[in-house]
């Protein structure tokens, strides 16, 4: 195969919802630790997430100023010398993120995030200037299409040019509906919470049908760990 595995792991509401206020309720704390615990037992290469989730979980929303930055105006990727082995793959088509250090800092020390080498995976639009920022900042980054992410293409060139061989998709809605609309999920991973979301954006956003095998069904300490595959 001339992609990742890609395994689908979130976090969902028995009304099938992965965004919302029910996160944080009570009633989802042994559902976010069976997420938290199967994340680090899967030992993926990388983890991938799209902008707002990466944001909202990693960079804290800084954003760098780039004005003081030289434009790099060629649309290659760029492969710094210095690959760790693990990453975290953050699908920003238009280079919105900002990132303090090339490296992902846990505040837990979480091995299944801690340490994890940056990723940008950026379309056509991305601002010259931003892709300088990433050189200096000694972010990777890579081209996958010109105004819409290439899901495609993008594992194409993880797998080439990180050899990354398994790839968690840590949501949100909109970059698991790209991915499921690809046909390029091989995998589910899902830790039902025992809660009705009612408000929040599905697991796939404007997902299309796919048929999957159920695999493996668990009870985690009082919430339903489910596998699925293609």
């Amino acid at each position: 195969m001339n992609r990742p595995y890609v395994i689908c792991h979130m976090t969902v509401s028995i009304d099938g919802k992965v965004t919302g206020d029910f996160l944080a309720a009570p009633e989802c704390e042994k559902a976010i630790a069976a997420y938290y615990e199967t994340n680090r037992n899967y030992k993926a290469d990388a983890y991938a997430c799209g902008r707002i989730t990466m944001e909202g979980s990693f960079s804290g929303g800084w954003h760098p100023d780039l004005s003081e930055y030289a434009p790099v105006n060629a649309k290659d990727d760029f492969i710094p010398d210095t690959l760790t082995g693990f990453y975290a793959v953050a699908f920003d088509p238009k280079g919105k993120l900002g990132w303090k250090s090339d490296r992902i800092i846990d505040p837990d020390g979480d091995p299944g995030y801690d340490k994890a080498q940056i990723i940008e995976v950026l379309t056509a639009q991305a601002d010259p200037k931003y892709l300088g920022y990433l050189k200096k900042t000694g972010i990777p980054y890579i081209f996958a299409g010109e105004n819409e992410i290439d899901v495609e293409l993008a594992l194409e060139k993880l797998k080439k040019h990180f050899g990354i061989g398994t790839l968690l998709l840590e949501g949100g809605s909109v970059i698991n509906g790209y991915f499921e609309r690809a046909g390029v999920i091989d995998e589910l991973s899902l830790v039902s919470a025992p809660v009705a979301a009612g408000e929040g954006l599905p697991l796939f956003g404007n997902g299309c049908f796919a048929a999957f095998t159920l695999a493996e069904v668990k009870n985690l300490d009082g919430t339903v760990w489910t596998r699925y595959v293609k």
